[in-house]
């Protein structure tokens, strides 16, 4: 029997990869208010996470509820999306050609039963060195404004980046294998969606 799935989440891009593992799901957004405290980052990407899933869980009677939070890390330093165009500015120039970590908690609960389940996972992202024109143009599509770092690297930023170093989906903030992983540990198989159903077939072989 399938689970009611619910993302705690607004943003399009975790809808469409949630789309793209072939979950059918119900989106509810958290009212939960952030709060960047001084913790390391693994430890306050699921804080994060947790409280959004569970602010949406306490006001469902079934279901599993995922929350994700995604946040940018540099010398010491933590990221979260811009204020304005000169904020990005600060925060591109502060990746040219040095490395950052992205980091997202992932918090499950099944509303009905109360079980729970937080994790996060690390991507270490590689920057080149950036021309100060490149940043100006690149702020100009707008893209960046509504991104952790600042960057999307779905998207146009991908230019600026010569490797990664963990979950590529990560970076887009919906690490989907992390989520496929803790999902079966809450008894969700994604083969049973309707998306996979039938999709797969046996060829027999004459030799």
């Amino acid at each position: 029997m399938k689970q009611k799935i619910i993302l705690a989440t607004t943003s399009p891009r975790r809808h469409e990869l949630a789309k793209n593992m072939g979950l059918e799901f119900e989106i509810i957004p958290s009212r939960y208010e952030e709060e960047m405290t001084a913790e390391k980052p693994e430890k306050l990407v699921k804080k994060l996470a947790y409280g959004k899933a569970s602010e949406v869980a306490k006001r469902v009677k079934k279901g599993i509820v995922i929350g994700v939070d995604t946040i940018v890390y540099i010398d010491g330093k933590k990221l979260g999306k811009p204020k304005n165009k000169k904020d990005a500015f600060k925060m591109l120039k502060s990746f040219s050609g040095k490395k950052h970590a992205i980091y997202s908690g992932i918090a499950m609960i099944n509303a009905k039963t109360g079980k729970t389940i937080k994790d996060y996972e690390k991507t270490t992202v590689y920057f080149r060195k950036m021309k100060d024109n490149e940043i100006k143009k690149y702020l100009e599509t707008g893209e960046p404004m509504d991104k952790a770092g600042s960057y999307g690297m779905q998207g146009l930023a991908g230019i600026f980046i010569k490797k990664i170093n963990g979950c590529y989906f990560n970076i887009v903030g919906f690490p989907v294998y992390n989520i496929y992983k803790n999902l079966q540990k809450m008894g969700v198989n994604v083969f049973e969606y309707d998306k996979w159903k039938g999709k797969i077939t046996t060829h027999r072989h004459k030799f």
